[in-house]
């Protein structure tokens, strides 16, 4: 297991991707005095919390937890953090993932009350605790996958709330994610779906880079796939969206690690391109639902007209800048809170992170960005402890 620390400058902060040796075990100062709480973390990037008194104690980097080794790894080194700090919790909290690990050992622990609380909500919530800032703000969570209450797979999510509560005020439109986590190794699939999505089979133009290297056999297995919604759950996720338009691109259509694709989208933008693209924007009951229609017609025009990919990158980039800015213009307007946090492992992004962040504070929000704990899964515990207090504080 690895015990070191990743982290990198950006805009002149600090801002972690691996809280490990060096900043782990030392405490994240709460804004409140908490219960005895285990927070279990996620299933990527596992680290778990445990809180005393004003303190929220964030493990070091666990590691994923989708073998024997790692779980086994995690339950050591709980057992010992709960000796060090003499923590006996009285409260668990969980993923609302049902197949996480963490999740599980959460449910079978002989602990009377458990809370299960919404992966982007923890992210919000996570941000919110390492700034001291109680709330309400709005929260941008632009993430990979994270298990919504409605059962859809969410990820690119603005939530409005505090510790106490939240409500999903706007989102990204869903589409279908073939083949579930194969979606995830091979981004060409999301091209697939987001173009069979908005334009049906007219829209998948045989002489794309994605595509003319594919057998037609994959792409009719894959249209099959979403036709019959076999093992096609619906996601909103952010990180699906860079890795569509990272394969549309030609840039990586099957990954080797961990973001690989979204990774290349950034490195290739061109930082002096200031254009971006159009969205459209929908009330859907209480919610605004964000449509990437025009933002997919607008790059296939760029790919058929010889665009360089630097730019197409770069006014992909500068368009998840406008959405942030407007949503949360809109929801301002509207009475809601003039802070927002940003969090969500998408926000490991270097050049988004700072984009959206000057974006905001140059339209009079203050913005709060993750530097003790990760923006990635890495920071949920912390804010799975922060929720589950302020709910068992509230049913007192």
């Amino acid at each position: 297991m690895t015990n070191h620390s990743v982290a990198a400058v950006v805009s002149g902060q600090p801002t972690l991707f691996r809280r490990a040796r060096g900043y782990a075990p030392f405490p994240v100062r709460l804004p409140f005095t908490a219960k005895p709480i285990l927070a279990c973390g996620a299933e990527l990037k596992n680290t778990f919390c445990l809180t005393r008194d004003q303190y929220a104690f964030v493990s070091q980097h666990i590691g994923d937890m989708e073998n024997l080794e790692t779980f086994n790894h995690f339950q050591r080194t709980l057992d010992l953090y709960r000796k060090l700090f003499r923590i006996q919790p009285e409260i668990v909290a969980y993923d609302l993932h049902p197949e996480y690990l963490a999740t599980k050992f959460a449910l079978q622990l002989p602990i009377g009350r458990k809370i299960g609380i919404q992966h982007h909500y923890a992210h919000m919530a996570s941000c919110m605790a390492e700034n001291g800032e109680e709330g309400p703000v709005i929260g941008l969570s632009f993430d990979g996958l994270g298990y919504g209450p409605d059962g859809t797979l969410w990820g690119g999510e603005c939530l409005v709330g505090d510790f106490g509560s939240y409500r999903r005020a706007s989102y990204f439109e869903p589409v279908p994610m073939p083949g579930g986590a194969a979606a995830i190794q091979h981004p060409w699939r999301m091209a697939l779906s987001y173009l069979y999505h908005f334009f049906g089979k007219e829209g998948l133009v045989p002489y794309l880079p994605f595509l003319s290297s594919l057998q037609d056999e994959k792409v009719r297995i894959v249209l099959k796939q979403i036709d019959q919604r076999i093992n096609s759950p619906l996601t909103s996720s952010c990180g699906r969206l860079f890795d569509a338009v990272s394969a549309l691109l030609g840039l990586v259509s099957s990954i080797s690690y961990e973001g690989q694709a979204a990774v290349a989208l950034e490195m290739v933008a061109d930082e002096r391109e200031q254009r971006g693209y159009d969205f459209l924007s929908e009330e859907k009951g209480e919610a605004q639902v964000i449509r990437f229609q025009p933002l997919f017609a607008q790059i296939l025009r760029d790919l058929q007209q010889g665009e360089a990919k630097s730019a197409i990158s770069a006014k992909f980039h500068n368009t998840l800048v406008k959405i942030g800015a407007a949503v949360c213009q809109g929801i301002h307007r509207r009475g809601g809170p003039q802070k927002v946090t940003l969090s969500g492992g998408v926000f490991q992004n270097a050049l988004l992170l700072s984009l959206v962040f000057d974006g905001l504070r140059d339209n009079g929000f203050e913005v709060y960005t993750h530097h003790l704990v990760p923006a990635n899964d890495g920071g949920i515990s912390l804010g799975q402890a922060v929720i589950a207090h302020m709910r068992c504080f509230q049913c007192v």
